[in-house]
């Protein structure tokens, strides 16, 4: 049986949530391989919308398996705040449809509060975009040796080295910021107060995940953001605390590389993202604000966070970052999403590669300050008046729709697999079945 991996092929906000949650109907287990809560999914089912940010996109599926795996950072208040919240939709959430990995690193307050601190006193220019939700500060706790994992929370004496520990680096830190030091009582006290309403969700993932696997039990792996915001593939250092690409799913959960039978990559019909950082074909005017085309595809697009509220940058396709992205990852397949954007523009424009310097480059190049003076090499192509929202069949599609389509999958050298034009989640257009055996 196949298990798939989805990945963002751009910067983010791709609509993985709706094409998870698509696969998850086929899928025995899903299972979230990285990131933090600094990411959101919106899945619309039958009308009703359920915002994710923790959890897993297969939670508001019956009678599946959602997972946690090591790769994540987890705030366990936030978590049971959203474990609240979509129980109240309907959904049931229990340690037999919920389980978390036991080494999973958490998020505490003071990773927050030194995540806010130090965007604040970042000079202009410096500052990277972050949500301020702890997640980079618990990630760097994470490889410097002193997180608090979900496992020490069931011993106390474990439990205070660990607090010990994470204090003697985080107090000096917070002295120079000015910010006053962490109440130790006081946050022992909040993680044995929290510690039994996550612990019964706690379990060996890398176990349970490798016997699903040879029971022939389907794996859907989903991460947060997108491949641009990987920490050693994206436009650093605007990225992400984490790597965001296809390999991290075998890593973010224990299971061998060899388990991922196909990724598929989400892909934008255009290109957004949030935050500071490079934007190669972000549509602007000379003030900085964006442009005509910049501001409809923006409003027609609903471009806002799901997690901040944030208003995305928006711009035309970049089919060389997207070529750049597919590699990384080993993307076997894209989905095509929001196609019914771009409906009622006269002309549409693909970036096809950039001028740096008085020469052609085909990929973005590593250096920030050669990203900087990129200039995008546009292609144009002529749009469509008719409406693609809502289309499930090639049928339905205009000729030129069609025709943008697959001068995507010539640009960025691979196929498309699904093609979803709204955000409900039967409006999708199959070519290739990814889990197909």
């Amino acid at each position: 049986m196949a298990n798939v991996v989805v990945v963002g092929a751009q910067w983010g906000d791709e609509g993985k949530g709706k094409i998870v949650d698509w696969l998850s109907e086929r899928a025995d287990v899903i299972a979230r391989f990285q990131g933090g809560h600094n990411a959101g999914h919106t899945l619309v089912i039958d009308g009703a919308v359920y915002k994710l940010h923790a959890l897993p996109s297969g939670v508001v599926r019956g009678g599946k398996l959602s997972v946690i795996g090591n790769g994540v950072v987890l705030d366990p208040w936030n978590l049971l705040r959203e474990i609240e919240t979509i129980t109240g939709q309907g959904v049931d959430i229990s340690p037999e449809t919920l389980m978390i990995a036991e080494n999973t690193p958490l998020i505490l307050p003071f990773h927050g509060e030194l995540d806010r601190a130090r965007e604040e006193a970042a000079s202009k220019g410096t500052k990277i975009g972050t949500t301020g939700r702890g997640i980079g500060p618990c990630y760097e706790d994470k490889v410097g040796r002193r997180a608090i994992r979900v496992a020490d929370l069931a011993d106390p004496a474990t439990l205070e080295a660990r607090v010990d520990r994470a204090l003697q680096h985080h107090d000096p830190l917070r002295k120079g910021l000015g910010v006053d030091p962490i109440d130790r009582d006081a946050l022992i006290a909040q993680l044995s107060e929290v510690a039994p309403k996550i612990l019964k969700y706690a379990a060996p993932v890398w176990k349970v995940l490798n016997e699903k696997r040879k029971a022939g039990k389907r794996i859907l792996f989903e991460g947060a953001q997108g491949a641009l915001l990987d920490i050693d593939f994206g436009t650093y250092p605007f990225v992400t605390s984490s790597n965001v690409i296809a390999g991290q799913a075998a890593t973010g959960v224990g299971i061998g590389p060899g388990s991922i039978d196909y990724v598929l990559g989400i892909v934008k019909a255009y290109t957004t993202r949030v935050g500071e950082g490079p934007f190669p074909t972000e549509l602007l005017n000379e003030d900085g604000t964006p442009d005509a085309d910049g501001e409809r595809l923006g409003t027609r697009g609903h471009e806002f966070g799901t997690t901040t509220g944030r208003q995305r940058r928006c711009g035309w396709f970049d089919a060389a970052l997207v070529r750049q992205t597919c590699a990384t990852s080993g993307v076997s397949g894209i989905s095509l999403t929001k196609l019914d954007v771009l409906d009622g523009f006269e002309t549409l424009k693909i970036c096809v590669g950039y001028e740096l310097d008085g020469a052609r480059l085909d990929y973005l190049p590593t250096a920030a300050d050669q990203q900087a003076r990129c200039t995008p090499i546009y292609e144009e192509m002529p749009g469509w008046s008719e409406s693609t929202e809502g289309a499930r069949s090639w049928n339905d599609l205009p000729a030129n729709a069609i025709k943008y389509v697959k001068r995507v999958e010539e640009l960025i050298e691979c196929p498309v697999a699904l093609l979803s034009t709204s955000p409900e989640r039967d409006d999708t257009i199959l070519v290739t079945d990814p889990f197909a055996d």
